[in-house]
């Protein structure tokens, strides 16, 4: 059964990728791609490489969309979207947003890092994008919050040794570095390339919002609030993310106990890669792709456990992760367009 998808806010990084991922699908037809930036323009034109895609980028009418699409990706910045969903929702669409706007689980904890929130009863509706971790919910959901890249890449990381208590949820520190994708196609195009070029540095040192959903998430787990370090940094490359994390074990463990329990946990996941003793994983090795790659070890020395995950922040940590969900909101098969 093929269904009909829009995707609003289609010509930034993740519009893009949604749309070479989705015309490709077997299963989709894209009847709608919009954009403030590029109305009335020809997909093709504006991606070359999308030359087949018989498409015309249009503006926004919310009354109309549900005659157009059964499945809208949202990728418009935080807080718009919240101003279109419940519409969207009235005419029986499916949504997958990929802003923070419906991550959190309650207003209170959205506006500590983004504002108000002018949807707030649809909070409790959302459910939150991670397949590996919330798959049954995310079947039944009708408006998913896909998750964040940086939350995704630390999160797919630590879930299992939390669940398996198997390291403390308080003093967890991570260090993640990003391709300069991850700040969005206007920043890179209005300076930010130049600036990272031949360079790496850290950003957001005090407060990053990513924190504040990773926390969530680890809080969720714990059943108490939990605070976390969060660092994250620029790489002067395009894409991909590289998390080090480091956690206090909670009794005694070696790395064949760490890799066994993420390879137990993980066991049949189609895009999670636990890589084999003394193996770390490499950015290069997921680009382009939905997988995320999972290494660790117990550090003797420091009486520390490291968890190091690896992923392509515009896919796994956005685009193609929102097509897994589709996948499963659509009772499709959770790989179809994605391997």
């Amino acid at each position: 059964m093929t269904i009909k998808a829009g995707i609003v806010g289609a010509t930034g990084y993740t519009g893009e990728e949604l749309l070479r991922l989705l015309s490709r699908h077997p299963e989709v037809q894209i009847t709608l791609a919009t954009s403030t930036s590029q109305p009335g323009e020809k997909v093709s034109e504006i991606f070359p490489d999308l030359k087949t895609l018989d498409l015309i980028f249009e503006t926004l009418h919310d009354e109309t969309i549900g005659e157009k699409c059964s499945v809208l990706f949202s990728c418009l910045p935080h807080s718009e979207s919240m101003q279109h969903v419940p519409n969207w929702l009235r005419q029986g669409i499916k949504v997958i947003d990929l802003s923070a706007d419906f991550r959190y689980r309650t207003p209170q904890a959205y506006e500590k890092s983004y504002g108000r929130h002018t949807s707030p009863d649809l909070l409790a509706k959302a459910v939150y994008g991670l397949p590996e971790i919330y798959r049954e919910k995310i079947k039944k959901a009708s408006l998913i919050g896909n998750p964040g890249c940086y939350p995704t890449s630390a999160l797919l990381g630590l879930i299992p040794l939390l669940k398996n208590k198997m390291i403390s949820e308080e003093g967890i520190i991570i260090d993640s570095k990003s391709g300069m994708s991850g700040a969005g196609r206007s920043k890179v195009e209005g300076g930010l390339r130049e600036d990272v070029q031949d360079s790496f540095y850290a950003y957001s040192l005090e407060k990053h919002r990513h924190a504040s959903e990773i926390e969530q998430e680890i809080s969720l787990i714990a059943g108490k609030e939990v605070s976390i370090r969060f660092t994250p940094h620029l790489l002067p490359i395009d894409r991909g993310i590289l998390s080090t994390i480091y956690a206090r074990p909670k009794w005694k463990c070696d790395t064949k106990k760490l890799l066994k329990t993420f390879q137990d946990f993980y066991k049949g996941e189609p895009f999670v890669q636990v890589l084999p003793e003394g193996k770390f994983p490499k950015i290069k090795e997921t680009t382009k792709t939905n997988n995320i790659q999972i290494g660790a070890f117990y550090d003797d020395h420091s009486k520390l456990v490291v968890i190091i995950t690896a992923l392509d922040n515009l896919m796994k940590g956005a685009s193609s992760q929102a097509v897994q969900n589709m996948n499963l909101i659509c009772g499709f098969e959770e790989t179809t367009g994605l391997i």
